[in-house]
């Protein structure tokens, strides 16, 4: 398993040089943006950890070039804290978000779970409903057989609904999954993905028949 380290920290990236090849990764590392990008076509990681704060090219340039041509799940590790640069990285297409400081054993959790996406795809089901098909192997959504566009923010709460056919998903649990913490405010972001959703995918999306809301709970996807 190749990854690749974004950092312009060169201490940050010794360190999890040693520290990966002991797990039995394979590492390299770029660092600045545009030698990332650069390095990423060359290399064809299979997972890809980037820091926010680079020079020439900062991290959310690095996932949106990225994400242009690589379906390699992309991992920040970042000193920032704020919920708006989460949802900055995330919407640009990261996949997960640690911050710095951080505990080696969590960052090799989060690894090895973004491992198991990345190679278990293929095990992965299809989700239908009305008209709407949900593969969560090729992360994609048709509807009408003609692809729709989600936002990556908008993939991972449809794909959270997706993995829970029926039933309720907490908001608190979906705060969880998309920006890593249960404590962070809903600010009336969810809603305004879900409605998003909505827009692109119930037949009527005033009177929503699939992706419906729980008062003071959370969601739900009904496929029937």
């Amino acid at each position: 398993m190749k990854v690749l380290i974004a950092d312009d920290d060169p201490q940050l990236v010794r360190a999890l040089r040693i520290t990966l090849a002991a797990h039995g990764y394979e590492v390299v590392a770029a660092p600045d943006g545009p030698s990332a990008v650069a390095l990423a076509a060359k290399e064809h990681p299979d997972i890809v950890m980037v820091d926010l704060g680079m020079p020439r090219l900062d991290g959310v340039g690095v996932i949106q070039a990225l994400r242009g041509w690589s379906t390699a799940p992309i991992i920040v590790v970042s000193g920032r804290t704020g919920s708006a640069d989460k949802v900055e990285a995330l919407d640009a297409g990261a996949d997960d978000y640690v911050t710095k400081p951080f505990q080696i054993d969590e960052l090799l959790a989060r690894l090895r779970a973004l491992a198991r996406r990345a190679t278990g795809a293929s095990d992965e089901p299809v989700v239908t409903f009305s008209d709407v098909t949900i593969d969560l192997a090729a992360k994609s959504v048709t509807r009408h057989g003609e692809r729709v566009h989600l936002t990556p923010t908008e993939w991972r709460i449809l794909e959270f609904l997706a993995r829970n056919p029926g039933s309720l998903v907490t908001r608190q649990a979906l705060l969880k999954d998309i920006w890593g913490t249960e404590q962070v405010a809903d600010t009336g972001y969810l809603r305004l993905y879900v409605s998003q959703l909505r827009k692109k995918l119930e037949p009527d999306p005033a009177h929503p028949a699939h992706l419906l809301t729980e008062a003071g709970m959370g969601y739900r996807l009904v496929l029937d």
